[in-house]
This record gives structure tokens, C-alpha cells and sequence, in this order.
């Protein structure tokens, strides 16, 4: 029987490196399928009359739109982040 204050020769081999081990790979979004999703959510907001999403649908978009907007060149993103908040107030008016 092995005592507690004897090691186990194997056990770092075993147990992954917490400290060293490499960095995840961090992800970046394909810019081209953004920009097509963000212009898909824009031209139904531009095609419709009132709002036409659901509230949680709603919510979601209010909250993916801008995030997904950061993975743009900055102009760009800024300008489809006011061109939806502009299309929300309008059809918040309706």
C-alpha cells in the first residue's frame, strides 16, 4: 500500500498541463456570412409594416444585431447598428 506522503511517478503525465497547455484558438466569424445575415434581419424590418417579430424573436435581434454588427469593419457595423435602430423606432410608430 502506497502512503500518503509517497507520489505517483505517472500522475503529471495523466493530468493535462492547467497552466501550460496551449491557448484555445479564439473565433472569428466569417465577415461575409455576417454582413448577409445582418442585411437578411435589416430587409424584414425595411419590407414590413409593423413589427414583424415576435417579442422573443424581437428580443434576440435587439440583442445579436449590435454584437454581430462589432465583427465588421467599424463604419460599416455602425452604420447597420443605426440603420436597424432607425427601422425599429419607425415601425414602433406604427
Amino acid at each position: 500500500m502506497t502512503s500518503p506522503s509517497q507520489t505517483n511517478s505517472t500522475a503529471p503525465e495523466d493530468q493535462p498541463d492547467m497552466f501550460g497547455a496551449e491557448p484555445v484558438p479564439v473565433y472569428r466569424p466569417n465577415p461575409d456570412k455576417v454582413r448577409s445575415r445582418l442585411h437578411k434581419i435589416l430587409a424584414e424590418a425595411r419590407a414590413a409594416q409593423t413589427l414583424p417579430w415576435e417579442p422573443a424573436r424581437l428580443s434576440l435581434y435587439r440583442t445579436i444585431f449590435p454584437q454581430m454588427a462589432l465583427f465588421l469593419p467599424d463604419e460599416e457595423g455602425a452604420r447597420l447598428r443605426f440603420d436597424f435602430e432607425a427601422e425599429l423606432v419607425r415601425l414602433k410608430a406604427a
